[in-house]
């Protein structure tokens, strides 16, 4: 048994709320085997997702909030925005000294989350979607309170994810959700931009997908093994007057660095906005 499995050995993780990443994140704890599915309890109001994910993973579900941290190690808060405020007042005060909290609510502060739960050992996370497959950037800070060894289990938890990134300042969380939290959205828009285009070309939609899937993984995985700046891997594919230099020409005449970088500024202030919406009242 490994490091990161005898830290999670005898531990039990509640999930509340069931959504895309609550899934990427269960998954890939029983792919890793880290996680039994008896170890894992997922709490959501519709009793359809609750079957299906007990299909797929064997892990068992409720639609009790109270119930389901009761006996929890750590309760991961996965619920969307727009309804954190009323889990939030549903199990205000039911958390026990010892217990952590992950959050992983875009936009939702620390303070947000130890004042609605009235708790203080919180760690906030930005995860994306590729922790499915052990293969996720997550991004994280914690309250002062949270001990060496919470930190060091949400550490296993993350790193089973994928990479990880722990950060001493709560504002690079934003960040994060603008970069990497949301990035893999941007990365799927090029990569269909692409298909369609070999599509325009003549290919068959499959060729088109295979050819672009491979390319840009290949291509990821080079760039891993380069320690340079990414321009001189593009320069090294771009010859004078060739085929890559018209194409970038094209692009760079359309403004892809400039709309890219707006599109990242402008999830960085939806992330901001996020986090202003759920401030905790001023007290006096």
């Amino acid at each position: 048994m490994g490091k990161s499995a005898r830290m999670l050995a005898h531990t039990n993780i509640v999930f509340l709320g069931s959504g895309v990443m609550a899934e990427s994140m269960l998954s890939g704890l029983l792919n890793r085997q880290l996680l039994q599915s008896d170890q894992i309890i997922v709490s959501d109001p519709l009793a359809r997702r609750r079957a299906e994910l007990y299909e797929r993973y064997g892990v068992v579900g409720t639609a009790d909030n109270i119930e389901a941290i009761a006996e929890a190690d750590i309760v991961v808060l996965a619920v969307k925005p727009q309804v954190l405020e009323s889990v939030l007042m549903e199990t205000s005060g039911r958390l026990e000294p010892g217990q952590l909290v992950i959050s992983i609510v875009a936009g939702a502060a620390l303070d947000t989350i130890a004042w609605g739960l009235d708790h203080r050992e919180i760690v906030r996370v930005m995860p994306n979607t590729p922790a499915r497959i052990g293969e996720g950037m997550s991004v994280w800070t914690a309250t002062p309170e949270v001990c060496e060894t919470d930190l060091e289990r949400t550490r296993c938890i993350l790193q089973a994810l994928g990479k990880e990134i722990y950060v001493t300042n709560e504002d690079e969380l934003d960040m994060a959700t603008a970069l990497s939290g949301t990035g893999p959205a941007y990365v799927f828009l090029f990569m269909e931009a692409l298909v369609d285009a070999g599509v325009h070309l003549g290919f068959s939609r499959s060729v088109a997908q295979e050819l672009v899937l491979q390319t840009v993984r290949g291509s990821v995985d080079f760039a891993s093994q380069f320690s340079g700046h990414l321009a001189d891997l593009r320069n090294q594919v771009t010859s004078p007057g060739g085929t890559s230099a018209e194409a970038l020409y094209q692009m760079e005449k359309g403004a892809l660095r400039t709309i890219v970088s707006k599109a990242v500024y402008a999830a960085y202030q939806r992330s901001r906005a996020l986090s202003r919406i759920s401030e905790p009242p001023t007290v006096g």
